[in-house]
């Protein structure tokens, strides 16, 4: 059997993206703000103009205002599933393919799948509407984007569980935000147009405290940002070459620390639309025979985690950390480095190595930036 030749595989993924539906995702700063209400709105226009749009899941969550706007739009059924001995209900991936709407309007896209589902998340069904040349439009809040996760927790003292991987954003065709400001959204959730009212209190004591939808607010708005100024990059041709940047992320077996370096490093390429690598040197002592199996099984999450969120694991054995990170650098054309704090194993490694300095005077000799990440 023939290998294929770069240039015909280039030619290959052309043709298999050109076959892809397109996507597109509402983003919004909280619940509440109408992207589900906006989407609805998006679909009866579409239908008046001819256009085939499907309902594959929505979730009004008993909002008149959204509710009613289903009416007259055509709804694909339900999948229906067991569960705990509950009756519960999932989007029809299946059926949605079998039916080959142009549009398919697919909600929560960071929802978690019953168990037992093919998926195990639905922007994971969302790809696979794609693949098989269906446009779908979706919605998500941005406390939802995985780099996002622990400074979402900062602001509003909660760790969201249900995420997606940043790449999954970076594949939308279109990304819009849902604006609101502070006022209109507590004014909407005191109106009871979001939760029931034996809610409205706890959410305003918690989640919907000004400060925090601010920040919530100026996050989505970056990130929409981010996203237009990457399309531009792609498509919008330049007069004049730019350097092209590659991130480095150099992790411990440290779970914690190590996930703050992955998280944040992803940020970063995601906002340069650039490529990343992370980087484990196993030294001697945390040898495969000889590293403790709690931080093995980090080390795994850690990469898993990496994966998701579009980084190539290079994994090498050097009892020279410093060493370790120059070589791959070099081979890698690496224009930016990433390391946690001094406070981090990793980097105390690195300090008490002689070839710290050296380190530092490859990078500044290659053009290299090193960032310490806070």
């Amino acid at each position: 059997m023939s290998e294929t030749t770069p240039s015909a595989q280039h030619f290959l993924d052309l043709i298999k993206k050109s076959r892809r539906g397109k996507f597109k995702i509402y983003i919004g700063m909280s619940a509440g703000v109408g992207k589900t209400y906006r989407m609805l709105q998006e679909a009866h226009t579409l239908m008046r103009n001819g256009i085939d749009v499907k309902i594959g899941y929505v979730e009004t969550h008993n909002r008149k205002e959204t509710h009613d706007l289903l009416d007259g739009l055509p709804v694909i059924p339900r999948r229906k599933l067991f569960y705990k001995g509950k009756e519960l209900d999932e989007l029809d991936v299946q059926a949605v393919i079998g039916l080959r709407p142009e549009i398919v309007i697919v909600d929560e896209l960071a929802h978690t799948n019953i168990e037992g589902s093919k998926n195990h998340k639905r922007w994971q069904d969302v790809l696979e509407i794609l693949e098989a040349g269906i446009n779908v439009i979706s919605a998500v809040n941005i406390q939802h984007i995985e780099s996002l996760n622990e400074e979402i927790k900062q602001i509003t003292g909660v760790e969201v569980r249900e995420r997606i991987p940043d790449n999954v954003l970076a594949m939308a065709d279109e990304v819009v935000n849902i604006d609101l400001t502070a006022d209109e959204l507590i004014t909407r959730l005191k109106e009871g147009k979001i939760y029931q009212p034996e809610k409205i209190q706890t959410a305003l004591n918690n989640f919907f405290q000004s400060d925090n939808i601010l920040q919530l607010r100026e996050l989505a708005l970056k990130e929409v940002a981010s996203q237009v100024e990457r399309k531009v990059d792609s498509q919008v041709p330049k007069m004049i070459a730019q350097r092209r940047e590659k991130f480095l992320a150099c992790v411990s077996s440290n779970e914690v620390t190590a996930k703050h370096v992955i998280r944040k490093t992803a940020r970063l390429a995601s906002y340069y639309n650039s490529k990343w690598f992370l980087l484990y040197v196993e030294t001697p002592k945390e040898s495969k025979d000889r590293i403790a199996l709690d931080k093995q099984r980090h080390l795994i999450n850690n990469f898993k985690l990496a994966t998701e969120m579009g980084a190539e694991i290079i994994r090498v054995q050097n009892r020279n950390i410093s060493e370790a990170i120059i070589q791959v650098a070099e081979q890698k054309e690496i224009t930016t480095i990433c390391i946690g704090k001094p406070h981090i194993t990793l980097i105390r490694v690195i300090l008490v190595t002689n070839l710290f300095n050296n380190l530092l005077k490859k990078l500044s000799s290659s053009n290299t930036d090193l960032v310490i990440l806070s």
